[in-house]
């Protein structure tokens, strides 16, 4: 029942559900206790409204957004609730008393002053709003951008300016219980006094060198480091929050390519979740400003995603544009028939250039090369498993998908199965379980599914750490615990606490990387990880949720994995290992291993997951694992050859392609000018 509460409140969590609806409650009991009267009843009541309000706002709670457009927001409440005081303070008999009038007089005054600071406030916000955000681009030695205003004074500036109403509401009540009027106009004054201090306190940011320079000299500084930098391979990128995942898989590769790269973002929350980079990175939001930048020293243009804002770039003749992805699966997304406006299409392997002949959409195949998946450089090859310890079966299912067809997630129906199978695996195995982070976000049934998978494997870790056949080295244990949270506090201290962090104008000013800390923070990554698996028994079973250890630390941990359609499929390939993927729309196995490329050398299970002990036993005995072979042939098929490396491969098709992009140009200066001989002739 409450999570059903939760869900239609659209609150997160139960704690938030309990905060609204004491808000709501709230309200209610201030009018009764005002028409009572009751000094103490109202002011239990107003306690209630305040801190259940205050914490739905700490929690960036939907239901305030939600409340703001039904005229119930923020302003709205506070009003409600001085009006209601004011009512108390009537029924109290005190309408002829001189704080009753002062009471009245404050409030005005208090509203008087919203308008003044939510003027200023904004006016701040926008002038700091730059038309150009950068990372990893000088532009503080070119064009002064003064310090932002100090985090405090902006940060939920409307819910701290009413807020200050809690002085004089606090003193009216004492005044109103002691029927005295000192405590009230002191009240009072403090309100006024503070409200006042705060606007002033904003003016001064409005005005001098304080004002940030303008869009147009923003604009040029931009410009003067691109004719400095001369940036040759751009990565174009648009989407929403939730897609950063498909840029950030792309920045190692930026990082390693020997031409001078440039990663270009079109919206700002993309930039705003943008995983740490050397390479310099332009969020450029409108479309006018880069159709007005100076990308002329651009030969190649690479783009991770498919969207309408990839035209602002894409009608720039002087560079070719590549179409990239964001991983390989037999999913339509692969082949989609926009592809065909690229100059070339890269795959990974020949299973991509083959989905685009038989999709038929229009991309030719002189169009389509073959470069690997750089990405996938940090995945290890099987070498079995070690003696010292059992194996690892990896569960990775993929989300529910936005249609709800039961065929996208084997959570829906298969998941139960198959982890209770693989938790009664004898001999015994260790079960991983990392489900898709957008699990449950559109189907309650896969949020109940995977919430059900959770308790599964956390009782049969309970359960095993209680058995006496896994004992764990406690000492080892305890030292990499201690390392976690060394490692941890230094890689906050290397990456900026939240006190650290600037706004938009003052992180593109100050938004260039130290590259010694970069490279300190990366080898502490490491060591985190290494830690991360040494603080608990390699036995033990583990839920993996959040963005570390990251998905392929997990395929380098795992003898196997079982997993759906999608790209983690085709990513773990890259390890050799055996993995099965469950057929869970029912087409049969020689049905799905035809739709699927990426299941032909996979273990194929039905919804009741009996076929699993085929996966295991094919880990437990590689020698006598009939898809050994399989799998190295659907290797190279799906991801190209390991040599030459995926990086170097990826490099020569940059290379290549800006030859040709230099030969058109250089073929288009000299029709221009025969063109202009023959007309001066």
């Amino acid at each position: 029942m409450i999570s059903t509460a939760i869900r239609v409140a659209r609150v997160g969590s139960a704690a938030e559900l309990a905060a609204a609806v004491l808000m709501m409650l709230g309200f209610p009991a201030l009018m009764l206790a005002a028409l009572i009267p009751s000094v103490p009843a109202f002011a239990a009541a107003a306690v209630v409204t305040y801190v259940a309000d205050h914490y739905l706002h700490r929690q960036a709670s939907y239901l305030v957004n939600r409340l703001s457009k039904v005229r119930a927001g923020i302003s709205i409440r506070f009003l409600i609730r001085q009006l209601l005081l004011i009512l108390l303070l009537a029924r109290l008999n005190l309408s002829d008393h001189l704080i009753f009038y002062g009471a009245i007089a404050c409030f005005i005054a208090f509203y008087g002053l919203q308008a003044p600071h939510g003027a200023v406030v904004t006016l701040i916000r926008n002038r700091r709003r730059m038309p150009v955000a950068t990372r990893n681009v000088d532009l503080g030695s070119r064009i002064h951008i003064p310090d932002a205003p100090p985090f405090g004074l902006l940060e939920r500036s409307a819910e701290k300016m009413l807020h200050l109403d809690l002085f004089a509401v606090i003193g009216l009540l004492i005044s109103a219980q002691l029927d005295a009027g000192l405590a009230g106009f002191v009240g009072i004054g403090v309100t006024l006094f503070l409200g006042t201090v705060y606007v002033l306190g904003l003016l001064s940011y409005i005005r001098g060198t304080k004002i940030p320079p303008t869009p147009e000299v923003i604009l040029d500084a931009v410009d003067d480091w691109l004719h400095e930098y001369k940036p040759q391979t751009v990565l174009c990128f648009s989407g929403s929050k939730d897609s950063a995942y498909q840029v950030n898989m792309w920045l190692e590769t930026m990082e390693e390519l020997d031409t001078r790269p440039l990663v270009l973002l079109r919206e700002r929350v993309i930039l705003q979740n943008l995983a740490p980079t050397k390479a310099p990175v332009i969020c450029v939001p409108g479309g006018v400003h880069l159709m007005n930048m100076d990308l002329s020293t651009v030969r190649v243009a690479l783009y991770a995603a498919n969207v309408g804002k990839n035209i602002h770039l894409l009608r720039v003749p002087t560079m070719k544009h590549v179409f990239i992805g964001h991983g390989d699966s037999d999913k339509l997304a692969s082949v989609n028939p926009f592809s065909k406006v690229y100059d070339e299409v890269w795959t990974a392997g020949r299973a991509g250039r083959d989905r685009y002949a038989i999709a038929d959409v229009g991309v030719r195949d002189d169009d389509i090369v073959e470069v690997g998946r750089p990405q996938l450089a940090p995945i290890q090859t099987w070498q079995g498993v070690p003696e010292d310890r059992i194996p690892t079966v990896l569960y990775a299912p993929t989300w529910e998908g936005w249609d709800n067809d039961p065929g996208n997630t084997s959570l829906l129906l298969a998941g139960e199965n198959i982890v209770k199978k693989l938790l009664k695996a004898d001999p015994p195995v260790r079960v991983l379980y990392k489900p898709h982070p957008f699990t449950g976000t559109v189907s309650s049934a896969a949020g109940s599914a995977h919430r059900k998978v959770t308790a599964l494997v956390e009782k049969a870790a309970a359960e095993r750490a209680a058995d006496p056949r896994f004992q764990a080295d406690a000492d080892a244990q305890t030292k990499a615990k201690a390392d976690l949270v060394r490692i941890e506090a230094r890689i906050t201290e290397l990456s900026g606490g939240p006190a650290d962090k600037g706004d938009e104008a003052e992180l593109t000013r100050d938004g260039v990387v130290d590259l010694a800390k970069y490279e300190e923070i990366a080898r502490l990554r490491a060591e985190w990880n290494d830690a991360y698996w040494n603080s608990f028994g390699t036995f033990e079973h583990r839920v993996i949720s959040g963005a570390e250890p990251r998905l392929y630390d997990c395929f380098n941990v795992s003898d196997a994995m079982v997993s759906d359609i999608s790209s983690v499929v085709s990513d773990f390939i890259a390890s050799g290992k055996p993995y099965a993927v469950t057929d869970s729309a029912k087409l049969g196995v020689e049905e799905f291993k035809r739709q699927n490329t990426a299941v032909r050398a996979a273990v194929i299970l039905s919804n009741k997951a009996a076929e699993l002990g085929e996966l295991l036993a094919a880990v437990r005995a590689p020698d006598a694992d009939p898809l050994a072979e399989d799998r190295k042939e659907l290797k190279e098929y799906l991801l190209g050859p390991d040599e030459p490396t995926s990086i170097e491969q990826f490099n020569t098709a940059v290379k290549n392609l800006a030859l040709k992009s230099e030969a058109r140009n250089a073929g288009q200066e000299r029709a221009a000018t025969a063109t202009e001989a023959e007309l001066t002739s």
